[in-house]
């Protein structure tokens, strides 16, 4: 056990690096890890959300419930500044129309499940995160067609249902099942939980790998616009959710997780999207996948870093 913990510590400490050697090898040497398939991605993704649910206590909930304030504060955020910075950069870039499509996708669409372990790796409000997930999600299905005829002047139809399914399958029944079994048997999740960075490694290496691999030729001749577009947009994202917590003096856990929310999207919602309503715009899809690829790789680097900075001030406190 104590050899697990050193690794699971390792893998924690250099996640970024990690998924970063490995999101390489997945663009330049795809066939090495095809053998992890996009298909596996939700149930990895369930794993880790398990995990999760196994650190959780009904008191991280009764915080978000007693103060929907944070969640509202949240979801405002999430569904102004990332379809608005979409729109400024296709402007700013000057965008083809197939290219500009594909980004205001990705900015109108709710956050990514991925936005969840990146907070809980962050040391950010994990509960808050999964609330802002979970209802900017079910909000999704009006939100993201309106906004997108706002912002592209094109209707965009979303099934409510398979979304919400999507959302309660991979999010809401894994860690409603962790927070049980950690309930009736603390003492052993307790155990468990000092494992946890490995586990959640792992799954987020694996999710790079096999969106990468399997994307590999678009996001090689799409050139460095559209890099620079997504870059941007997901940067100034992280930075505007957390500016947008500190101006309403929200503490620094509820603003790291507000700024992985609101910076990491539903990429992958995006690209399916693009792919059914935009056939005639191949391009479009593009955003969406360098995107999936981005954000994994940004969201574990400011994981990190928000992580230490987190101790750092714990440290502080403590003397």
């Amino acid at each position: 056990m104590n050899t697990l913990k050193k690794l699971s510590n390792f893998f924690g400490q250099n996640m970024a690096v990690i998924v970063i050697a490995v999101a390489a090898l997945a663009l330049f040497a795809p066939q090495s890890v095809s053998f992890i398939k996009t298909s596996y991605v939700n149930t990895l993704l369930g794993i880790v959300m398990f995990g999760m649910g196994l650190t959780l206590k009904p008191g991280d909930f009764k915080v978000v419930f007693s103060r929907p304030k944070d969640v509202i504060i949240g979801c405002i955020a999430q569904f102004t500044v990332m379809p608005l910075l979409a729109f400024g950069l296709t402007k700013a870039f000057n965008l083809p129309p197939e290219l500009a499509i594909g980004v205001i996708l990705v900015g109108t669409c709710p956050g990514g499940t991925s936005s969840n372990v990146m907070t809980y790796l962050s040391k950010g409000d994990v509960a808050l995160s999964v609330g802002m997930t979970a209802v900017s999600t079910v909000l999704a299905p009006f939100l993201t067609p309106v906004l997108t005829y706002v912002y592209a002047g094109a209707r965009v139809d979303v099934n409510m249902a398979s979304m919400f399914l999507s959302i309660v399958k991979v999010v809401i029944v894994p860690i409603a099942a962790g927070f049980i079994i950690n309930h009736f048997f603390f003492a052993v999740t307790r155990q468990i939980v000092e494992i946890l960075p490995l586990i959640s490694t792992t799954a987020i290496v694996a999710i790079v790998a096999a969106v990468v691999s399997a994307n590999a030729s678009k996001i090689l001749t799409s050139g460095l616009l559209i890099v620079a577009v997504v870059i941007c947009h997901n940067v100034l994202g992280y930075l505007l959710g957390f500016s947008i917590g500190k101006a309403l003096k929200l503490d620094g856990s509820k603003c790291r997780a507000i700024s992985i929310e609101v910076g990491m999207q539903n990429s992958g919602l995006a690209t399916s999207l693009a792919a059914t309503h935009f056939a005639q715009y191949p391009l479009a899809t593009i955003p969406g996948a360098v995107f999936s690829v981005w954000h994994n790789i940004s969201g574990a680097v400011l994981a990190n870093f928000y992580a230490r900075s987190a101790e750092k001030s714990e440290s502080s406190a403590a003397r």
